[in-house]
């Protein structure tokens, strides 16, 4: 016995029995980590595909709200202008009731005169240098387009 009992307190044996018990420490520390890791691994793969799912899931809705949100809000614009064209217009019938301002417009557009009246045209002298074709048919008088247009059949019909 008094050789176990030395053997049991020598140093080699005590650093034997530390080096032992140290490694079991260590081997189980890894394995509760091994099992923690396995186990949070597991729980955030399911937390993952499922956050991913919802995604997935709500990417498209999500999308179709914002692009009818967009569209809803491009309707309230095109309808306000839509109101205030009509006001315009409106406001333009009104004055087109007032005998003095379509007396104007007609007299304006129309190159019209009151009986009694002489009607001038002033040329402006760098228009002269063009001709009548050159001319839109918007910018000329109104008769000088029907004019060219009889001409135009005359033409055709030679």
């Amino acid at each position: 016995m008094a050789v176990k009992d030395r053997d049991r307190f020598s140093t080699a044996t005590r650093i034997r029995l530390i080096g032992e018990q140290t490694a079991a420490r260590v081997y189980r520390s890894q394995t509760k980590r091994q099992a923690r890791r396995s186990r949070l691994t597991g729980r955030a793969a399911l937390l993952a595909l499922v956050v991913c799912t919802l995604v997935v899931a709500l990417a498209y809705p999500i999308r179709q709200y914002v692009s009818q949100r967009a569209e809803v809000a491009d309707l309230q614009r095109q309808r306000q202008q839509a109101r205030e064209r009509v006001e315009q217009l409106r406001d333009l019938k009104a004055r087109w009731q007032d005998d003095a301002y379509a007396e104007q417009q007609i007299r304006q557009r129309l190159h019209y005169v009151l009986p009694g009246e002489t009607g001038y045209v002033v040329i402006d002298p760098d228009l002269t240098k063009q001709s009548r074709a050159d001319l839109g048919a918007a910018d000329r008088p109104w008769y000088s387009n029907v004019w060219d247009g009889v001409d135009k059949s005359d033409a055709s019909d030679q």
